[in-house]
């Protein structure tokens, strides 16, 4: 039997069972939490009903999960290539929230057409969230310092940042509430569903993901982040330039978070009004994570996370039980995926039965 088969049968079954893995936890997350309702709620099939298909009772609501899809995935989109070289920055956070000031500003100062004031602003975010996600990345390949150390002493660096900027240089005066002077109503992307928030951030965080998995699955670049990531000492015995790979994984994958908070300005909002970063960045482990790094899945996994947290907000509007009970299933899930020991076994005895079964068929 050829080397070849055998690598190749091996990969397909590991591939299915990641997917069975990743399923198996979220059908056990959501048992949990189902228990917990029955046993806390008063009336537990209504709470259920509404944690499960309360997202889909109306138009509002099915746009609503598509609304928070967005950011997710562009935050999914950013850890997920930060992590293909297994450098661990988490500078996403406070790159999703300079991203959105940084199109705040563009669209309060741009003396241009609104068109290409968007433009602008969308690669103004990506060149600030970049240059937030290369300290880290160039701090560790010249100190040795750990990144993710750095990344996340910096989101604090950052987020002081923005918020001096949000209250001293940008909030309106003659507002009671904390909020921004307003950016013009043609500052604003496309509407796609009358009645609803729902934007073209869609379109463009749907296309972005397809860049993102062909590059990296279809191209040489893409081989050599996921070369460098498997094997470093192998990338530089191919010839590969593992240094800059590293660097350039971490600005290019921070800046997709810069450019989810600057499709979210323009897309939901008209003034900014965060006082701290919303926590979308944290999300984005959540999502590369699920997607197993895999560009191609993180949309689904986005679209999974935010109608699990629409129904939990639902649930807590429509009984006592609280909206962190999403906290619940994210954790479980996460535990579950991460436990290597999850499923191994099985994997094992059917990996041996396929290989014992492909050496019968050769003989």
């Amino acid at each position: 039997m050829p080397a070849r088969v055998k690598k190749s049968s091996a990969n397909r079954l590991n591939i299915q069972f990641e997917i069975l893995r990743t399923i198996l936890a979220v059908v056990i997350a959501l048992a949990i939490v189902a228990v917990i309702v029955l046993i806390v709620s008063s009336e537990p099939m209504e709470a259920i009903k509404g944690l499960l298909l309360g997202p889909l009772s109306g138009k509002r609501r099915i746009a609503n999960v598509f609304e928070l899809m967005i950011p997710l995935t562009f935050t999914g989109l950013a850890i997920t290539v930060v992590f293909q070289t297994k450098r661990y920055n988490l500078a996403s956070e406070s790159a999703f929230y300079i991203g959105s000031m940084t199109a705040l500003l563009i669209g309060l100062k741009s003396p241009f057409p609104p068109l290409l004031t968007i433009v602008l602003a969308f690669a103004a975010a990506l060149v600030v969230a970049g240059i937030v996600g290369f300290i880290p990345a160039i701090a560790n390949q010249k100190t040795g310092a750990s990144e993710l150390v750095i990344s996340l002493m910096l989101n604090y660096v950052v987020s002081y940042f923005v918020s001096y900027i949000f209250k001293h240089r940008v909030r309106d005066p003659h507002k009671t509430t904390l909020q921004s002077l307003p950016l013009d109503k043609s500052l604003k992307l496309t509407n796609i569903l009358e009645g609803t928030r729902l934007h073209s951030g869609l379109f463009i965080v749907l296309i972005l993901a397809f860049l993102t998995w062909y590059f990296m699955y279809k191209t040489r670049w893409g081989y050599a982040l996921r070369a460098t990531g498997s094997n470093e000492n192998f990338g530089k015995y191919s010839g590969i330039n593992v240094v800059l790979v590293i660097i350039l994984a971490q600005v290019i994958g921070t800046a997709f978070a810069g450019l989810g908070g600057a499709v979210e300005m323009y897309g939901m909002h008209t003034t900014f009004r965060w006082t701290d970063s919303p926590g979308y960045g944290w999300d984005g482990v959540i999502m590369a994570t699920l997607a197993r790094g895999n560009p191609a899945f993180v949309p689904f996994a986005a679209f999974f996370l935010a109608y699990v947290r629409v129904g939990a907000d639902i649930l807590n509007r429509t009984s006592s039980l609280p909206a962190e009970i999403v906290s619940i299933i994210q954790a479980i899930i996460i535990l579950l995926i991460a436990a290597q020991s999850f499923l191994a076994r099985t994997k094992h005895k059917v990996l041996v039965r396929q290989t014992r079964h492909l050496e019968g068929v050769k003989k």
